[in-house]
């Protein structure tokens, strides 16, 4: 079975705005990145409760904490940094989440050891609290393409991978170079799609990102989040410093929500799955 997930914030910033979206789509699990434009990192263990309890009275789990971890230096006093990991783990214990969505620092192309040291220190940190930590394939990071990312896969034992293809066109790699290799280490996948030539966010299959194939090719359970990154969003640049280039223009950001998801599905059913009430199903 497929099972849908989504940052729900890129649909609206409030709680409410969020929850209505997901149950609008059937969509049962989220990404939780950021409420009303504050950072999940930043929230309080009072807040965090009281989230987790409106998402769960509505029917919805968080699957992931969709923490920005990761995207520092890589020169970042780390003992110090270890907190906000930290942090992510408290918070996933709050939400009953076992993941944790994190990256591989910035300005560290020439940094594989201290990159490689201070990624198990995560993974430990993680195992402290039963969380896992998932690595994202992001531009400017560390595990941007598929060569580092396999090499950091390699050499962290218990660090799981996020399959996100266009950022991989982003960092202006041919998404199909990836997927042999990394495709069957994923655990699980961010549904966005691009244009290589330009950068260009657009839906689910719409660019160059394979996002057909990619689907097509799954045969275990699997989740997938979708991260529409159609329309500017509240809160967008405390997640991504650059600019966010769209090829489709949306008039709102449920709109634009509303498309990446419908966009998946027929994704999914072209590949044969139906939709029932807990997922995707062949």
């Amino acid at each position: 079975m497929i099972r849908l997930c989504a940052f729900a914030d890129e649909a609206g910033p409030s709680l409410a705005e969020q929850i209505n979206a997901l149950k609008k789509h059937n969509i049962h699990l989220i990404e939780l990145r950021s409420v009303d434009g504050k950072n999940v990192l930043d929230f309080t263990d009072e807040e965090a409760k009281t989230i987790c309890k409106q998402l769960n009275k509505n029917g919805i789990k968080v699957w992931s904490v969709g923490s920005p971890i990761g995207k520092v230096d890589v020169n970042t006093d780390f003992n110090e940094y270890e907190k906000k990991v930290i942090r992510a783990c408290e918070l996933a214990n709050i939400f009953n989440s076992t993941n944790v969505r994190m990256f591989s620092f910035f300005k560290a192309y020439n940094s594989k050891d201290k990159v490689i040291a201070q990624l198990k220190r995560m993974v430990e940190i993680g195992k402290k609290y039963n969380v896992k930590m998932c690595h994202e394939n992001e531009k400017e990071i560390y595990g941007d393409i598929e060569s580092r990312c396999t090499e950091i896969l390699n050499a962290v034992p218990g660090l799981y991978y996020v399959y996100d293809p266009a950022n991989f066109l982003q960092c202006k790699q041919e998404p199909k170079e990836s997927l042999k290799m990394l495709l069957p280490r994923a655990y699980y996948l961010h549904i966005k799609d691009a244009l290589m030539a330009t950068g260009e966010v657009v839906p689910a299959g719409k660019g160059d990102g394979h996002l057909q194939e990619i689907i097509n090719s799954i045969n275990t359970d699997k989740v997938l989040t979708i991260e529409p990154h159609l329309k500017v969003f509240a809160g967008y640049a405390n997640v991504d410093k650059t600019e966010l280039k769209n090829k489709y223009e949306y008039k709102t950001n449920a709109e634009a929500f509303d498309a990446a998801v419908t966009h998946t599905k027929e994704l999914l059913k072209n590949a044969g799955y139906h939709e029932t009430e807990e997922g995707f199903s062949k």
